[in-house]
């Protein structure tokens, strides 16, 4: 009788673990995001526009450190030490915008040959 009400009582656990994820699935509803708050766009658009958010953030990285770099050069007053230093920033500046740039380039070519639209 123990191991009558222990079978059972396994069985009916195994039961509710095999139901749980249809229950689960009965409040959700999937059309148009089901209001899951999830995002509804295709995984290619997901990615672009984590793209364009990292690329308009490097951009304006670049930009400030151009400026800044152009700071250092006006006030070095002659010391060489320091405006090696605002070469070589003003260039991994420019280097950082040129990257930004070429990014956003290759991204909407990606865009453009996987979308299979011909318009450039």
């Amino acid at each position: 009788m123990k191991n009558k009400i222990k079978s059972i009582g396994y069985g009916a656990i195994s039961a509710m673990i095999l139901a749980a994820p249809a229950l689960a699935n009965a409040q959700l509803d999937v059309t148009a995001g089901g209001g899951t708050g999830l995002p509804s766009n295709s995984i290619f658009a997901i990615v672009t526009n984590i793209m364009k958010w990292m690329l308009a953030i490097v951009g304006i990285a670049g930009v400030i450190g151009f400026a800044l770099a152009g700071l250092l050069y006006l006030t070095a007053a002659g010391d060489e030490t320091r405006i090696g230093t605002a070469k070589s920033a003003m260039l991994a500046s420019i280097i950082g915008v040129i990257v930004a740039l070429a990014g956003l380039v290759a991204l909407q070519f990606a865009k453009t040959m996987l979308g299979g639209s011909a318009q450039f």
